[in-house]
């Protein structure tokens, strides 16, 4: 069989080049959409799971004319009354965030953001704790002067891989003790989680109010999940209502309310993401069509050429079946051979993507998709050996005469 194979150098590697194209095409063209998809909801979960932000809007001061609008800031008792009066909502944090505020500490200084936050602002924002611990109930309860720290803040306070837990910070000349350091989160150097302190609301209530406001208790946005990702658009109805009713507007007003909704970004990129994945998988088949057509024509002439051939082995004695036989092995050889060559260059190339695209935001490098990969080569394999066998069936039921006079 080899031998055959070498004999007909040119054919053997035109049929194998179509068979790996194809495969190898599919696959990358698979991994690269599997790669978008899987990055882009990495990137939304370094937010939080299923995480629902509300921001101070604009109300208008007469029913139905925005040009009459009014600012209203989110208080505290925003955040109490949707705790107690929202059913579908598991849970809501208030924020106070400052950008103005000077952090320092014996070995370096910067300006990032400070969050006043309560002890469960992580169980709805992904805060992963690196070293010490999290701010906890009696932090917030004795008003305890102690905060977290984001990993950039780390190396921009304490550089060197100096240990932070344990040594304090100055916040515009207040003294924190830092009693945890929160891990990267999200991909590159864009993500401002990075560059945050968290200290307990109370402090941040008595010693950072919000700035600008006439509001009490004003805060900077409130965060929430629905009670199950399905009931989001519930959720966020009762939290409209009771903000609009709070601060005295119709929450029929869509003007009014400033929010982003994770959940709803997640579904709309999803179905951008299944029409990727619809038109790369046509494009892929279409390739796969491509090199099966090349295969089947190549396949055709072969046995065509070797007409005289099997007229001169029945003449020696061949039966049909072990015509073929031959026929049969020769294409799944070729197919399994080309489809392992068509896999590993598939594999050579994401190898090369996951180096070059390491870090990037919303992309995580392909994968193989070892499915995709059986379908490829068994739809080629099919192909290959069907349109080997056919004509090799009928050549082999010529009369070996009438074979060996066949041009």
């Amino acid at each position: 069989m080899l031998r055959t194979l070498w004999a007909h150098k040119l054919r053997s590697f035109l049929t194998m080049f179509g068979i790996a194209w194809g495969v190898g095409s599919l696959l990358l063209l698979v991994g690269l959409g599997e790669g978008f998809r899987s990055g882009n909801r990495k990137e939304l979960n370094s937010f939080g799971e299923d995480i629902m932000f509300i921001f101070p809007g604009r109300a208008p001061a007469v029913a139905g004319n925005m040009s009459s609008g009014r600012l209203y800031k989110l208080t505290y008792q925003d955040y109490r009354d949707i705790e107690k009066e929202a059913p579908h909502v598991r849970a809501v944090a208030p924020v106070i965030n400052r950008q103005d505020i000077r952090e320092v500490s014996e070995f370096g200084n910067t300006n990032g953001e400070v969050f006043g936050v309560l002890p469960h602002y992580n169980t709805i924002r992904y805060l992963p704790i690196a070293t010490g611990r999290w701010l906890n109930e009696a932090d917030e309860a004795q008003k305890r002067f102690v905060c977290v720290i984001a990993d950039e803040m780390l190396k921009n306070l304490f550089p060197g891989g100096r240990v932070a837990v344990g040594n304090s910070i100055l916040l515009n000349g207040v003294r924190f003790e830092v009693v945890g350091v929160v891990k990267r989160v999200g991909h590159g150097d864009d993500n401002q989680t990075n560059n945050r302190v968290f200290i307990p609301m109370s402090i941040m209530r008595q010693f950072f109010p919000l700035k600008g406001s006439t509001e009490e208790n004003a805060v900077s946005l409130l965060n929430y999940r629905p009670r199950v990702r399905s009931e989001h658009e519930i959720a966020k109805q009762e939290v409209r209502k009771i903000v609009a009713r709070n601060h005295g507007f119709d929450w029929r007003n869509e003007d009014s309310f400033e929010e982003w909704d994770t959940i709803r970004n997640a579904e709309a990129v999803g179905k951008i993401f299944d029409a990727m994945d619809i038109f790369l998988g046509g494009v892929g088949l279409v390739t796969l069509a491509l090199g099966a057509i090349g295969i089947i024509n190549i396949m055709l002439v072969a046995v065509s050429e070797r007409t005289r051939e099997i007229g001169l082995r029945k003449a020696l004695g061949a039966t049909n079946r072990s015509i073929m036989a031959q026929f049969f092995l020769e294409g799944a050889f070729l197919t399994l051979m080309s489809g392992a060559i068509g896999m590993a260059g598939a594999a050579l190339i994401m190898g090369l993507m996951s180096g070059m695209a390491d870090g990037a935001p919303g992309f995580d490098p392909p994968t193989m998709s070892y499915m995709s990969a059986t379908v490829a080569i068994g739809t080629l394999a099919l192909a290959g050996i069907v349109a080997g066998l056919y004509p090799a069936r009928k050549a082999a039921m010529l009369q070996p005469v009438d074979a060996l006079r066949q041009e």
